[in-house]
Formats: structure tokens, C-alpha cells, sequence
């Protein structure tokens, strides 16, 4: 097979943005209310809405890391407390924990799903552990059923990491909303992004009223109010908080992301199952397909690269799709690879195998609604000739 001649480099995860935004971006330069404001309200609502909640139930926040962290710190997770997630996850979920002063605690992850194993879970609880945050890996829903299960049988409070997982259901329930907190990403490779973004949803509205006053300093709520044409309002600093507060001109893109979040996923899932098709006979492990009674967001396409098998290292083929002029990613490394946890924590790879082995052969390829047939056409060519050659 010919190898793709392209003459623009195709970035991985580059979003598809269109006129909508812009305007809505150029409306909120205009009004001079850049930061949070009637727009970042706006797509707190039309976000309650696409995921069937009450608006007093979720909070806009400047990234998934900042939602996780304000909702450790919301829920009492402190020092002395334990808190069980995923070795193959990105390095927020796991710095998040830290940030609350809590220890984490990881569990293994099934082979097939790449999603924390609930029977590793449970083997971990331990007299500290206080809460549980599983990872709905590449838009995969968790077994959350069984996690539920555990979290109730131990009295744990649940935190989702949503941040591949927007449109994500898991028996008919949305991803977000089995637990105490669904946390949201919308950094820009994300399905729906604002360039930077994140987003809270809490079962309790105390809880989501709390964390709102996290976000902006501890101040007290509608802070942001204080500058409005009904007059200058005073504010109370009522505990410390912290700098996380959404802008209205990141909303303003979110805005327009989340009307089309339904039509993108069509597309991502398009061109999901055109890659499952095509790489059928390769020597690789392609993503296991989705499970009954489930939604998966498609937010990421990984290929598993075993050199056995392949002929070829998951960096060398990496290194060859860049030449081709294809962008790829690696999600992720096990969290037990990285120095700094392996220095504090006393980490090993092979401690958690099966995230050892996915971190070392993964590779994702682009998976953006932005994509042309004649992109995804030369991302199946080129994956198969490296692959044939």
C-alpha cells in the first residue's frame, strides 16, 4: 500500500470550530465582560440541561484538574485519608488527590476496557480509605454498577473523572451522576471544549454551592455580580479558596460546542468504527467494542502496538506516523512510570500489570469531528503500511 502524501501536518485532537463561536467570542470582546459572567450562567444552564440535572446542581470551573480538586476539598477528603483511582489515567486525577492533602491509592485496570477493575478496587480499602474516583477511560463508561456497590457497601464518596466522558451513559445513566461529583474537562482535544475549562456536577446543591465559593476565592455567591449595572455589590471571603473560575469568554466558545455535541459524536463514532473496519486484520489490539447498554463518547481511538507482534515498537510507529505527517498521542503512560511518584510513593510499573502493558503499546489516533474522509483516509493508510510493510 502507497503511504499517505500529505501536505499539511494533521494535528491530533484539533477541535472543530466554526462561525458560531467566533461570533459569540467577538460579542463578549465587544461587551467588555470577559470574565465570568452571564455566559459562563448560560452554559452552566444549557450543560444541566444536556445532562438532565437541576441548574443548582452544577458549577463551571478553568479545567477538570480544578473540578476534581474543588470536589475532593467540598466532599471533607483531607490528610489521613485514602483515595482509590486508576494507574492509567493522566497525571491531574492523581495530583488532584494530592492537592487535598489525601493519599492515592491505585487499583489495577481490566485488559479488555482499559477502565479501573471493581474487584481491584475493592481489594485496596483499607480503615482510610474515604473515597473512590474511577476514570471513564477514552469515554468508556466504568462498571459502575459494581463501583456503586462497593462505594455504598463501605460508605466511600464517589468521584467520576468525566473529562473523556461528556455524552457517556452507562445503563441508561449518564456518566457523571452515579456519584457525589461528575467532573468535566473541556481543554481543547476534549469532545466539547471552551481551550481550557471544566465543569462540576454534584448530587447534593449544598455541595455545588460550596464549591462555587471554592472557585472564586472563598468569596461569597454570585460574586461575580458585584461589578453589574444593578450596582456595586460587596462580596465576603467566607473561607479560603482558590483561583478556578470559568471565563465568560471561554463559555462563549463552550456554547456553541455544546449545541453541536450530539452531531459531533456522530461523526467521532463514524469514524470509529471506519478504523475498526479497517484495521481488522492487522496485527494489532484494536479498542474492544462498546458493551451492551452502554454509550461510549468515542473520545479516543487507541491501538495497542506490541513490537511482538507488530514488528515495530509503539515509539517507532509513533516516530513513523509523525514523518508521514500524521499526529498521534499517547493515553497514557501509567501513572507508576513517572519519577515523581515512583520517588514519593514507592510506585511500580509492574505492580499494576495490565496498565503497565496498555501504557507501554497504546497509541491514539486523531478522532476529531474536524476530520475529512480524505484525514481519516490517510490515517488508515498509513497505520496500514507501517503495519504490512
Amino acid at each position: 500500500m502507497n503511504q499517505p502524501n500529505r501536505d499539511a501536518f494533521l494535528i491530533f485532537g484539533a477541535p472543530q470550530i466554526e462561525e458560531a463561536e467566533i461570533a459569540e467570542v467577538v460579542d463578549s470582546l465587544r461587551s467588555g465582560w470577559l470574565g465570568t459572567g452571564p455566559k459562563v450562567a448560560r452554559f452552566e444552564q444549557n450543560f444541566a440541561a444536556y445532562k438532565g440535572v437541576a441548574e443548582s446542581r452544577v458549577a463551571a470551573v478553568n479545567s477538570c484538574t480544578a473540578a476534581l480538586h474543588i470536589s475532593l476539598i467540598a466532599a471533607g477528603i483531607g490528610p489521613g485519608d485514602e483515595v482509590i483511582t486508576t494507574p492509567m489515567t493522566f497525571a491531574a486525577t492523581v495530583n488532584a488527590i494530592i492537592h487535598s492533602g489525601a493519599t492515592p491509592v491505585l487499583a489495577d485496570v481490566d485488559p479488555a476496557t482499559m477502565n479501573v477493575d471493581p474487584a481491584q478496587i475493592e481489594a485496596r480499602i483499607t480503615p482510610r480509605t474515604r473515597a473512590v474516583l474511577p476514570v471513564h477511560m477514552a469515554g468508556r463508561p466504568c462498571r459502575m454498577d459494581a463501583i456503586r456497590q462497593i462505594a455504598n457497601k463501605h460508605d466511600l464518596i464517589l468521584i467520576e473523572d468525566c473529562a473523556h466522558a461528556i455524552e457517556t451513559e452507562y445503563k441508561g445513566q449518564q456518566a457523571g451522576t452515579f456519584g457525589d461529583f461528575g467532573c468535566f474537562s473541556f481543554y481543547v482535544t476534549k469532545n466539547v471544549i471552551t481551550g481550557e475549562g471544566g465543569m462540576i456536577l454534584a448530587r447534593d446543591e449544598e455541595k455545588i454551592a460550596r464549591a462555587k465559593v471554592l472557585a472564586l476565592h472563598g468569596m461569597s455567591k454570585d460574586a461575580w455580580r458585584r461589578y453589574s449595572d444593578d450596582g456595586y455589590k460587596h462580596y465576603a471571603v467566607v473561607e479560603c479558596g482558590f483561583k478556578y473560575n470559568m471565563m465568560d469568554i471561554q463559555a462563549a466558545i463552550g456554547i456553541h460546542q455544546l449545541a453541536r455535541v450530539e452531531r459531533n459524536w456522530r461523526r467521532r463514532r463514524q469514524i470509529w468504527q471506519l478504523y475498526q473496519q479497517a484495521f481488522a486484520d492487522l496485527p494489532v489490539t484494536r479498542p474492544a467494542p462498546p458493551e451492551a447498554d452502554t454509550r461510549h463518547a468515542y473520545h479516543l481511538y487507541p491501538l495497542l502496538i506490541d513490537e511482538a507482534a507488530c514488528g515495530v515498537s509503539r515509539d517507532a510507529f509513533m516516530a513513523a506516523m509523525t514523518r508521514q505527517k500524521i499526529g498521534v498521542g499517547v493515553h497514557y503512560l501509567s501513572i507508576p512510570e513517572h519519577p515523581y511518584y515512583q520517588e514519593r510513593f514507592g510506585w511500580r510499573p509492574e505492580d499494576y500489570p495490565h496498565a503497565m502493558r496498555i501504557g507501554r503499546q497504546t497509541v491514539s489516533l486523531p478522532l476529531s469531528p474536524k476530520l475529512s474522509n480524505g484525514d481519516v483516509e490517510d490515517v488508515v493508510t498509513a497505520v496500514t503500511h507501517l503495519l504490512t510493510c
